[in-house]
């Protein structure tokens, strides 16, 4: 369970709520995963991640392959795997879905030797994350990635290299990587993708360029993407990507370190509890 006042006033409702739950508070960054992966050595076989998309990558990193199933109490920002996969952003609908316990398998991405379940990224929008400290996040909320990203964009891009399964190479600056089809919040930005079909949905962005990240958005939004000269999008079971130099890597919505990174994913491998 991340920290703070909501998570401390959610433990008290928990601790109402259920006297079989089993209550855990994380205190530094890592604390998830191995909370996670020590519950399910120890048999318990649901186990519920209380916070944000980053608290929930940790407890996947600690539960993935494993019989254990997942719930999830949104209590972050965005939410955005909660989005996708209908759970309430209401703490005591998302409490109701846990224990009438009804699951889904869904696939289990990974980038290197780090599992994610909704997005990563490989350039700019991971650059933004590095570089998008808590205190200007707590000033400027969600624009403060805008803000970030705008700054960085007009520095010098990155050059990235995507070798896809079949040896084909595709040259560009900054690259997302999506298992299901939202990215910062109800944003649907991979239109196809779903957390079932085996395949990672893949793209890459031949410029920053202001101009062009606007032209790309309203891609996004028309769902013109995919004909755009500068855009190589593709479906894949797993990628590469190298860049002339380190390029940072974010995956769930945390900076993750840098390239070269390997992407892969396994099908079915997480059981979800879900709406």
């Amino acid at each position: 369970m991340a920290k703070g006042e909501r998570a401390r006033a959610l433990k008290k409702n928990l601790d109402r709520f259920s006297s079989q739950a089993l209550v855990k508070l994380t205190r530094a960054a890592g604390d998830a995963t191995v909370l996670a992966s020590q519950a399910v050595e120890q048999g318990f076989r649901t186990i519920v991640a209380a916070g944000g998309d980053g608290t929930l990558n940790e407890v996947v990193n600690g539960l993935a392959n494993s019989p254990a199933r997942l719930g999830i109490l949104p209590l972050g920002t965005v939410n955005v795997f909660a989005r996708e996969t209908g759970i309430p952003l209401d703490l005591h609908a998302a409490w109701n879905v846990v224990v009438k316990g009804k699951t889904r398998k869904i696939d289990l991405a990974r980038a290197n030797d780090k599992y994610f379940v909704q997005l990563a990224g490989v350039g700019l929008d991971a650059q933004t994350i590095k570089e998008t400290t808590f205190g200007f996040k707590k000033i400027w909320g969600p624009m403060s990635y805008i803000f970030n990203s705008i700054r960085i964009a007009s520095q010098e891009a990155p050059r990235i290299t995507l070798t896809l399964p079949d040896g084909q190479k595709h040259e560009g600056c900054f690259a997302l990587v999506g298992n299901g089809r939202y990215y910062g919040g109800s944003f649907e930005f991979f239109h196809d993708a779903r957390l079932d079909d085996g395949l990672l949905d893949i793209c890459l962005f031949k410029s920053q360029k202001h101009h062009d990240l606007i032209r790309y958005f309203n891609g996004v939004l028309f769902k013109t993407l995919k004909h755009m000269k500068d855009v190589v999008t593709v479906k894949a079971e797993s990628a590469s990507i190298t860049a002339e130099k380190e390029t940072a890597l974010e995956i769930d919505g945390e900076y993750c370190g840098t390239s070269p990174v390997h992407f892969s994913v396994q099908k079915s491998a997480l059981t979800v509890i879900v709406p």
